[in-house]
């Protein structure tokens, strides 16, 4: 089996500056290799202190035991304020909660049933816009993953105007953003300017007036009676169970930034990626072609049971390039880590990347094995170093969303392509997600029917 490529580590000892500058190209080669083995690692700059936490232990105690003490990291909000605005994805407290409150029952089990004749359409609509040869399968993963969004969302194919010009902006945005900018090294007042590159500023302008217009426009439809039953008309009208509230056309608009970018950007991450690995071990793409068939064949929601082999594909994809590769706390109070004492305001880093690919917790983690998770000591494994969805009350709340939607994409996509490499091996580089620094090309042939 070929090692699934990850990024050179940085020396040990360099530079706060030359650590600077590194983690601004990306963030996951600038991290020294002892990460992949150690419990707990101190970062010290002159104005903070960052603890990086493989442990388990300290993993359940940020997210599951007391994440109110733990919450997330303004820091990290500095670079992507401008275009999430006060999305859920960089709320805390109780802003944080009565979002969740109104957006959590557009995500439940019988909806995820109510949005598979949309995904199932887009991943019919991805392999049509696929011809033979040779192919950049990163973009084509960000249309098809835009394009599950637009339909599950707004009842809108990419195709339309409004649809297409998000997605369009919304490339051009994400490889000209930082995964950190600046001023989460810097204690910066609230009134001081943030350094957001100017063309940065303007395409999440450019992105937020479109999706005003989306969402104003639902606003229009939903008073007139005609709104579609999709999942933003159920969370512009499901109400705070405790204050009645629901989120107005502004509140929409941080809301649906997130959910293009969380079900979006990372979708297509997931998918590119387990294309590419499955291109790279083609006796796996064999084994998964039966089940891709028969599903193809006859599709309903209740046929995705019976792709064991494709989901344990997507799994062990998300194991190797989680697309959210690190997450950020804070403290509010003095802690104890490992013996170590923590004081309030230190940034406490969990790292899906270093985690999932941790020698002490996997056996060979490099390796792309998708039968792993069909043996008994990977279920230990996973309950202590899988985090794609990060866990306790701020896992994803379209973990489930995103499982179908991989599954479905790479059945559709199989039963109808054959794919195998043809660019060099793609190294991973953490921009908004894990992408390939240089993308990543396939040769496509089409399957006989």
């Amino acid at each position: 089996m070929i090692p699934a490529p990850k990024p050179p580590s940085r020396p040990e000892k360099v530079s706060l500056w030359r650590y600077l500058r590194l983690f601004r190209q990306d963030i996951l080669s600038a991290q020294p290799a002892k990460l992949y083995r150690a419990w707990m690692a101190e970062f010290r700059t002159p104005f903070f202190r960052s603890y990086l936490c493989n442990d388990p232990k300290l993993l359940r105690l940020v997210l599951n035991e007391r994440p109110d003490d733990f919450p997330k990291s303004d820091r990290i909000g500095e670079g992507l304020r401008p275009l999430l605005g006060n999305s859920v994805f960089l709320t805390n407290g109780e802003t944080w909660k009565r979002q969740r409150r109104i957006i959590d029952p557009a995500f439940e089990g019988g909806r995820l049933r109510d949005t598979f004749p949309a995904m199932l359409e887009a991943a019919r609509a991805a392999s049509a816009r696929l011809a033979p040869g040779e192919v950049e399968i990163e973009a084509e993963a960000s249309h098809a993953a835009a394009d599950v969004i637009f339909r599950t969302l707004f009842s809108i194919p990419i195709e339309h105007e409004m649809a297409r010009g998000v997605f369009e902006a919304f490339r051009a945005y994400q490889r000209n953003q930082p995964l950190l900018n600046l001023a989460a090294f810097l204690p910066l007042p609230a009134w001081f300017p943030r350094f957001h590159r100017r063309s940065t500023r303007a395409r999440a302008r450019e992105i937020r007036s479109l999706i005003t217009k989306l969402t104003e426009a639902r606003v229009a439809q939903i008073a007139a009676g005609t709104a579609p039953d999709d999942l933003a008309t159920k969370i512009m009208t499901t109400a705070d169970p405790l204050t009645g509230e629901t989120f107005d056309a502004a509140e929409m608009t941080d809301q649906v930034a997130i959910f293009f970018l969380a079900g979006h950007e990372t979708s297509a991450s997931a998918l590119s990626w387990a294309l590419w690995l499955l291109a790279s071990h083609p006796e796996v793409q064999e084994r998964c072609l039966a089940e891709a068939r028969a599903f193809v064949r006859d599709p309903s929601f209740a046929a995705l049971s019976k792709l064991p082999l494709i989901r344990d594909v997507f799994r062990e994809t998300l194991r190797l390039y989680p697309p959210v590769p690190m997450m950020v706390r804070e403290t509010r109070r003095a802690e104890t880590f490992r013996d170590r004492a923590v004081t309030p305001g230190a940034q406490v880093v969990l790292s899906p990347w270093h985690l999932q690919r941790h020698e002490r917790i996997w056996s060979e983690p490099d390796r792309f094995d998708p039968d792993r998770w069909q043996r008994p000591e990977t279920r230990a494994c996973a309950r202590e170093g899988y985090l794609p969805f990060s866990s306790g009350p701020r896992v994803c709340t379209g973990a489930g969303f995103a499982m179908a939607e991989g599954v479905i994409l790479l059945a559709v996509l199989l039963a109808d392509w054959h794919f195998s490499p043809a660019g060099p091996v793609p190294q991973p580089v953490a921009f908004l997600t894990v992408r390939a620094r240089e993308g990543i090309v396939l040769r496509l042939s089409r399957r006989p029917q």
